[in-house]
């Protein structure tokens, strides 16, 4: 079991990941925003990824930003980003080290595969 904190400002999509996360076993924290992911990321619970939508409205860089400052004060915090855009070398280019891409739409049985892959 691993504990994922999941930030998406979608609302709908943001309560499915949740219940999807807990379906797969593990625990999700959720945020909508960048605000709320550094409430989770500065308390002492124990988080062992970052599962992140690259299109956060209300930040100009997103899902990067959440990312950027994840790792900031979380070194080794594995980070899984998600769009419904095609992946291309510009986005990539700004992923922290060691980040993983799942494109929208995905199953529930792609996402624990990804999961995986960062919480080995």
């Amino acid at each position: 079991m691993a504990v994922i904190l999941v930030v998406e400002d979608d609302l709908f999509i943001l309560q499915s990941l949740e219940l999807v996360v807990a379906d797969l076993g593990h625990d999700a924290l959720t945020a909508s925003d960048l605000t709320g992911a550094l409430r989770h990321l500065t308390s002492p619970h124990p988080i062992d990824a970052l599962f992140v939508d690259i299109r956060l409205a209300a930040l100009a860089l997103g899902g990067y930003d959440v990312a950027n400052q994840a790792i900031g004060l979380r070194p080794d915090l594995p980070v899984l980003y998600t769009s419904g855009s095609t992946l291309t070398d510009d986005m990539t280019g700004r992923f922290v080290p060691g980040g993983l891409f799942l494109q929208k739409p995905y199953s529930p049985a792609q996402l624990e595969l990804s999961i995986g892959k960062l919480v080995h």
